[in-house]
C-alpha cells in the first residue's frame, strides 16, 4: 500500500495546532520514541512504516516507502516509522509533592526536555499556562523523548489555578534568594517564567517565595540560564531533600 492523498493531507495538516484540536490527533516519529507510545495507554489512531521497520504485529498500519515518509517526516533524517495517536484527555489530579507551573515558555525544545524532566524527577503533573506551547507539537513530542506518556500535563489559567492551592509557591528568579541556601519543601510548587520575559507580574503576585541559581563564574557576564537548564538544576536540589 501506500499513502493515499487523504492521509497524505491529514499528516501534514497535524503540523499545525488547530488541526491536531481539530482531529484530536498528534504524530510522533521514530522507533523508540513511537514504541515509548504503543506501550503506553495512548491510543494509536494509524502507523505508517517503511519495509525496515518491525512493526508487522501493529494493527492500523500502512506499509510506505521511505520517499513516501520523507514526504510527511518533519525530521532532517527520516526515521522508520510515523504514527498518529490520539490526544489523551489529561485532567488535574491531586498532588501532595512537587508540582511544577510554566508561564508561557514558548519554545518547544524547552518544553520537551522540561517534560523529560519531570520524568527523571518524579514530577508526575506539569501545569502550563494557556499560552504555553502546545505539548503535542511535533518537537515537543520528540524533545519528550516518551516521557509524555508518563506525565499529567495540565493547560489552565494559572492565575486561577495558583490562587486555589495551598501549597507553598516558589518563583525562578535572577535576584531571588540563593536555592542553595534556601529550605526546599517537598510539598510545593515551582514556577518557571517565559525564556525572554520570565515570569509575568500576575503571576508573581500570586507566588510566596523566590529562588534563583547564583552564578560562579569570575566575569559574572552571562546574561541568564536556558530555562530547561534552570530547570533542572531547581528541580535537583528540590528534590535533593527528599
Amino acid at each position: 500500500m501506500s499513502l493515499s492523498k487523504n492521509q497524505l493531507k491529514l499528516i501534514t495538516s497535524l503540523r499545525q495546532k488547530k488541526y491536531r484540536v481539530k482531529y484530536n490527533l498528534f504524530i510522533v516519529e521514530g522507533t523508540k520514541v513511537v514504541n515509548e507510545f504503543l506501550n503506553s495507554n495512548i491510543e494509536l489512531e494509524h502507523l505508517y512504516y517503511t519495509e525496515n521497520s518491525t512493526f508487522n504485529n501493529v494493527e492500523n498500519r500502512t506499509l510506505i516507502s521511505a520517499s513516501e515518509l520523507k514526504k510527511v517526516s518533519s525530521l532532517k533524517t527520516p526515521n522508520n516509522v510515523l504514527a498518529i495517536f490520539k490526544i489523551p484527555q489529561f485532567k488535574i489530579q491531586e498532588n501532595d509533592g512537587l508540582e511544577l507551573v510554566l508561564d508561557a515558555i514558548n519554545d518547544p525544545g524547552n518544553l520537551g526536555t522540561i517534560i523529560r524532566l519531570c520524568d527523571w524527577f518524579g514530577i508526575k503533573q506539569l501545569v502550563c499556562s494557556l499560552d504555553t506551547v502546545d505539548c503535542f507539537n511535533q518537537k515537543v513530542v520528540q524533545a519528550s523523548m516518551g516521557s509524555l506518556t508518563r506525565i499529567n500535563i495540565l493547560y489552565t489559567n494559572l492565575e486561577l489555578y495558583l490562587s486555589k492551592s495551598k501549597k507553598p509557591k516558589f518563583a525562578s528568579l535572577m535576584d531571588g534568594v540563593n536555592v542553595y541556601k534556601s529550605n526546599l519543601p517537598q510539598n510545593a510548587i515551582l514556577v518557571m517564567g517565559n525564556e525572554a520575559n520570565g515570569i509575568s507580574n500576575k503571576i508573581l503576585d500570586l507566588l510566596d517565595n523566590t529562588v534563583s541559581i547564583p552564578r560562579f563564574g569570575d566575569l559574572q557576564q552571562t546574561e541568564s540560564l536556558n530555562v530547561a537548564t534552570a530547570t533542572a538544576i531547581l528541580l535537583s536540589e528540590f528534590k535533593r531533600g527528599s
